[in-house]
């Protein structure tokens, strides 16, 4: 095993093949992943998939369904069993967070530790698989009265009662399913699971668009030139994305010495790291998607009237390519950045645990001072981080403009793959420190033994 270099870890490929821990944590990984995508091509009986895939391209498109039909990496356009994907437990642990912020008996139960998280998370299953029923059962009663736009062929062809029963069994026990599949890929395997799966969608979603660029190269649609200047473009953004993922305002802090017995403890200089973006990826997910909400209404009311719908549809006319569009969406982002970090950071809860471990900013008061001055820094870095993610999230917009071809990422798919595949490389690389650490001391203790 590799030993460790000074404070950093000597990050060889020799580790992964040596580590057995990690081994087999890669192998659950991608054991994982495989059975979830073999999902996503199991596809529901009794439901034309061409058809209702060919609804999907044409009327779905710029609506929630078309969001999270991305996010399921297309399981949702063809309705496979794992249709809902990981939707519904994503929704039940965004409302578990927001009650903690609205009832004091959720608070309460988000810091009894270890217990306290057991719980929040037997809620969150059980709220998972209320919001799959209601979910199925919207998407299972409304796929009857939808038929292609091209073929004009039914999406259903045998309804009924018999069929939504079987179809939100099936999609509610997929989504269940896929929740379990994300709790053991964070328990057993390397990442969290929930962002593993969506990262999975995203990803098989982006290999379709690369063939609508081959399609675009061969058509005259886009020159060569012009192919070359996006992919630099888009190297360019993921780099600065990671440039931005990764940077910190350290704050420094100093702890007072205390005596323990006959020993001193203490009296050190640290540093506090704040995220640039704080709020990450959630306020451009909570923007788009209810900017996408008239024009989800307007296909429910489809279902029933079309003249309905017609009329609706023109008053409603909304496209990412309207500047009014990205002018609410940047606002929108701004006001869920804001929002978000509320809920997660409290200058409170941070100056408070501060000064239980006689830590306090030098040149700041401990308490109410500290307190405030925390709270600048953090609205500081919202801010920012708003502008960042506002910069990302309209550039593909700008860049659909300038090559008039559509372009097979999106600002919000790229902040989620590139923070993903981050997220999971810090924690490889802290197991693997980890692991090197413990090699390393009992190889000290077996010198100390023989010496």
């Amino acid at each position: 095993m590799a030993p460790l270099e000074g404070p950093y870890l000597r990050f060889e490929s020799i580790n992964f093949i040596m580590d057995k821990n990690l081994r087999s944590r890669i192998l659950w990984l991608f054991g994982l992943v495989l059975l979830y995508k073999f999902g996503t091509h199991v596809p529901t009986p009794g439901v034309n998939g061409t058809a209702l895939s060919e609804y999907f391209n044409q009327a779905a498109a710029g609506t929630v369904f078309g969001l999270l039909n991305l996010f399921s990496g297309g399981a949702l356009e063809q309705l496979s069993i794992f249709g809902l994907g990981i939707a519904p437990y994503i929704s039940a642990s965004i409302i578990m967070q927001l009650s903690g912020f609205m009832f004091p008996a959720m608070e309460r139960l988000q810091k009894e530790g270890e217990s306290g998280r057991r719980k929040i998370s037997q809620y969150t299953r059980y709220l998972t698989l209320l919001i799959a029923i209601i979910q199925g059962f919207l998407i299972a009663g409304n796929l009857e009265a939808l038929t292609s736009p091209v073929t004009n062929q039914a999406v259903v062809s045998d309804g009924g009662l018999s069929f939504r029963l079987f179809a939100v069994l099936l999609l509610t026990a997929g989504a269940m399913f896929t929740m379990w599949i994300g709790e053991q890929i964070t328990e057993k395997g390397i990442g969290n699971g929930s962002s593993i799966i969506i990262f999975t969608g995203i990803a098989s979603a982006l290999f379709k668009g690369i063939s609508t660029l081959r399609l675009a190269l061969e058509n005259d649609q886009l020159n060569f030139g012009s192919l070359v200047l996006l992919g630099a473009l888009m190297v360019a953004v993921i780099a600065f994305i990671v440039m931005v993922e990764q940077g910190n305002r350290k704050i420094p802090i100093t702890y007072a010495k205390r005596m323990v017995g006959r020993k001193v403890y203490g009296g050190q200089d640290s540093h506090l790291p704040l995220k640039i973006n704080p709020a990450g990826v959630m306020p451009p997910i909570f923007a788009q998607t209810l900017l996408f909400f008239p024009a989800t209404l307007v296909s429910f009311v489809g279902f029933f009237s079309a003249k309905l719908a017609e009329q609706w549809r023109d008053t409603f006319q909304f496209h990412q390519t309207n500047y009014l569009f990205n002018i609410i969406f940047v606002l929108g982002i701004f006001f869920f950045a804001y929002f978000y970090t509320a809920i997660q950071s409290n200058p409170n809860d941070l100056a408070e645990n501060l000064r239980k471990f006689g830590g306090y900013v030098p040149g700041i008061r401990p308490g109410k001072a500290t307190s405030d001055y925390f709270d600048t820094i953090i609205t500081r870095l919202v801010f920012s981080g708003a502008l960042y993610m506002s910069a990302v999230c309209i550039l593909p917009t700008v860049v659909t403009g300038t090559f008039n071809v559509n372009i097979p990422f999106g600002g919000t798919s790229l902040l989620i793959l590139v923070g993903v595949a981050l997220d999971t490389m810090s924690q490889l690389q802290a197991h693997l420190v980890n692991q090197n650490y413990d090699g390393f001391l009992k190889q000290a203790k077996l010198r100390g033994r023989r010496a």
